[in-house]
């Protein structure tokens, strides 16, 4: 478990390193730090916000596969829950069962991908809602 958790930090630090490197190659953090703004604050209010989207976009799938990945989880551990259900739809054949937990597993993603376009906007005051 632990080294699955220091495989996603990883993954989310490569990310966040690409993206603040192009970042900071952007006209308006050259402009920022010709303003005379401190190199801190220009890599905190300017490049870190705007680099954390695609962390954020890594995370709301990664959100939307944990979420998918219950099957595996319950059936390991013998945990009943809603991995454990679809297991029993599809060994006695239930259609209805399995579109049903397709249907949840698929609203959850698009609110965790919602959710994510909601931070877009906060991260980002170039991505304006509406």
């Amino acid at each position: 478990m632990l080294s699955l958790v220091a495989i996603q930090f990883a993954l989310y630090s490569r990310f966040q390193r690409a993206s603040l490197l192009d970042t900071l190659n952007a006209d308006y953090v050259r402009t920022a730090r010709a303003k005379g703004l401190t190199p801190a604050r220009v890599v905190v209010r300017h490049a870190l916000r705007t680099g954390l989207i695609p962390v954020v976009t890594v995370f709301a799938l990664d959100l939307g596969i944990l979420f998918g990945g219950a099957i595996i989880t319950e059936t390991v551990f013998g945990w009943r829950g809603m991995g454990a259900l679809i297991v029993d739809a599809i060994t006695k054949k239930e259609p209805w069962m399995v579109q049903s937990w397709m249907m949840v597993t698929a609203i959850v993603i698009v609110l965790f991908t919602l959710f994510a376009d909601i931070v877009y906007a906060y991260l980002d005051p170039r991505i304006r809602l509406g």
